[in-house]
């Protein structure tokens, strides 16, 4: 075998052994979690899970989260509200609660809203909801509260 033979063969069960890991790195890559909150200095890690379409949870967890922030100093807790299922009506952009989620962001918590439900919505309507641009998208509502929780974070369900 001269050196060119040698040298096509090599690449050829490279690719090979390479071409099963380039097709399981698309789906996986895809759904990967929002990275953790940029807050250094938080004591306190907070994921508030939001499943319903309740007013009476909604207003609850957005409670929560402002007396959280109120409590220890938004610089020293990390809060992160995870929306999927019905509960992503409360990041829809006609929710009366728009003005209290945004002033939450704006003081460093974050809302997660499961594309998962998104898609199932728009795959039984015909038509993607809109959510606001303060909501932050991820693959699996779920996944990301596991995903917080094994790296810190305390699950609140109110």
């Amino acid at each position: 075998m001269n050196g060119f033979s040698k040298t096509l063969c090599t690449a050829v069960a490279t690719l090979l052994i390479s071409a099963p890991l380039i097709v399981t790195a698309g789906p996986a890559a895809r759904a990967q979690q929002a990275p953790l909150q940029d807050k250094p200095f938080a004591e306190h890690k907070i994921v508030l899970q939001l499943s319903d379409d309740d007013p009476r949870k909604q207003g609850l967890v957005l409670s929560v989260a402002s007396n959280l922030m109120k409590h220890y100093d938004p610089d020293k807790v990390a809060i992160e509200i995870v929306a999927f299922g019905p509960g992503i009506a409360l990041l829809r952009p006609e929710n009366p609660n728009r003005k209290m989620v945004e002033s939450l962001v704006a003081q460093g918590a974050r809302f997660d809203i499961c594309l998962n439900t998104v898609d199932t919505i728009e795959r039984e309507s015909g038509k993607r909801p809109a959510f606001i641009s303060a909501a932050t998208p991820v693959q699996v509502g779920v996944a990301q509260i596991l995903f917080l929780t094994e790296n810190g974070y305390t699950l609140v369900r109110p």
